[in-house]
């Protein structure tokens, strides 16, 4: 008798367990399927920076209202040391009386040349391809494939590309064309020029160096302008180059970082998207300030990425302007 009762407990307490788990799924699911829906809506996206001048927000939100769009979201910052001002706008394209292939040159002739604006218009519906390119650590590969594979970003990934072949087996996992491009000194611009005849047969928008330990480039660099991401460990600006783990621990830094930016021809250099740092103390040896780093390195290059693929990024003198 006491069995029974313990049964049925069992038995009360798997099908209370089960209803839960289906609950919580049920709710995961229609999370995932409204933001899926928020995802397709059409949109445009404007980014821009003119120099600063009164009624310049009014005078683009006009434009957007008066031709039926639906502002979902704007963002803008003035640098008052300089004078420039900064926005980014995305507005709904469903009652937008000017056809889609039409705003950009209706906008360059009505907005663009009368206020002197530099900008760049994009559309929602058109998604960005961003190749990845590894060497033989995996951590920011792996980081950024979980992302890409749970529907986190809206991007695709067509290709892989490594000086090394160690990583294709984390490509095959993910079902990712992997291309093996043996790149040195002596014959980096033939190696090059296969490189970019790979990035052009899948029509790849942009570049993450995922830990790539190449420099590529000048010529390589001028065909993707701010379009190649990179992660460097350590807080630029400081300990740029090889080895920066190396050279903090000679110097007995008290804190590491990570730094992404965009590629220029100028070493570690270029505008910077993301950083974050952590402690370490004179009792971690170098083997302790990569594992710590390896954190922050993965985190801090899937954040740019993000950004990038949000297209909330405006570059302006080296610097970037990162919307919220």
């Amino acid at each position: 008798m006491f069995r029974a009762k313990v049964y049925v407990f069992i038995y009360k307490c798997c099908h209370f367990i089960v209803k839960s788990v289906i609950s919580e799924y049920i709710c995961r699911i229609n999370a995932v399927v409204a933001i899926m829906e928020q995802k397709q809506k059409n949109t445009a996206i404007l980014l821009m920076h003119c120099p600063d001048q009164p009624g310049i927000i009014a005078v683009i939100t006009e434009f957007i209202n008066v031709n039926g769009g639906n502002i979902v979201y704007l963002d803008q910052y003035v640098d008052r040391v300089n004078g420039v001002f900064y926005m980014r706008v995305e507005w709904e394209l469903d009652n937008f009386i000017i056809p889609k292939e039409k705003i950009e040159e209706y906008f360059k002739v009505l907005y663009a040349q009368r206020y002197n604006l530099n900008y760049t218009l994009k559309f929602s519906d058109k998604k960005q391809r961003m190749a990845i390119f590894v060497s033989k650590m995996s951590h920011c590969l792996y980081d950024i494939l979980a992302r890409y594979i749970s529907g986190e970003w809206e991007v695709d990934i067509p290709v892989i590309i490594s000086n090394h072949p160690d990583l294709s087996v984390v490509a095959k996992q993910f079902d990712i064309p992997f291309e093996v491009i043996p790149i040195t000194k002596d014959n980096k611009a033939e190696m090059e020029a296969k490189e970019f005849e790979i990035l052009d047969s899948y029509d790849v928008d942009f570049i993450v160096l995922a830990r790539y330990m190449q420099v590529l480039s000048e010529n390589f660099i001028n065909r993707y302008p701010h379009h190649i991401i990179n992660i460097h460990h350590s807080f630029l600006p400081a300990f740029v180059g090889a080895k920066p783990y190396h050279a903090a621990y000679d110097r007995g830094v008290k804190l590491i970082g990570a730094t992404s930016h965009y590629v220029t021809p100028d070493l570690d250099a270029g505008p910077i998207i993301e950083q974050d740092i952590t402690r370490v103390t004179h009792k971690d040896t170098v083997a302790d300030l990569v594992k710590k780093g390896r954190d922050l390195e993965k985190i801090v290059l899937s954040r740019a990425v993000e950004k990038h693929i949000q297209r909330k990024i405006l570059t302006y003198n080296n610097k970037t302007i990162v919307f919220s």
